[in-house]
């Protein structure tokens, strides 16, 4: 039997798997059930739910394909350490191949705040969203 930290553990890199799966199929409303209304993004000073969406909005009309791949996920406490690799293409075919690093903290099963971005670029081409040149 796990022991409820433990299993909590797992509960919040659930919550981030479940995100990121369905944010890659463009299902943004996934957001509505696990991400806190007043959601903070520390690092691109983005706060509320509904801004968080905006700026997926913008990414994936910059990079129609944009895509995350989970390459390692870590838990401690109330945090979930994540490790992307992200892809995409922009509309004129030049492509994105970079590595980034989050950290999500869940507070009951919410994402409420968040620190992080792009560590590696190895491509990343110029984009118009304002969301995105932040990270670049």
């Amino acid at each position: 039997m796990q022991k409820p930290y433990i299993f909590r553990l797992e509960e919040n890199k659930a919550v981030v798997r479940r995100v990121v799966e369905e944010v890659n199929k463009r299902n943004l409303t996934v957001l509505d059930d696990y991400m806190a209304l007043d959601f903070v993004d520390h690092t691109n000073q983005v706060q509320g739910r509904e801004n968080v969406k905006q700026g997926y909005a913008m990414i994936f009309k910059d990079f129609p394909d944009f895509h995350r791949i989970i390459e390692d996920i870590a838990a401690e406490g109330d945090k979930v350490w994540t490790l992307f690799k992200v892809t995409g293409t922009t509309i004129s075919g030049e492509k994105m191949d970079a590595t980034s690093i989050t950290i999500h903290r869940i507070v009951n099963g919410k994402v409420v705040e968040g620190w992080g971005g792009l560590i590696q670029k190895l491509s990343v081409p110029k984009v118009s969203g304002e969301l995105f040149k932040k990270l670049l």
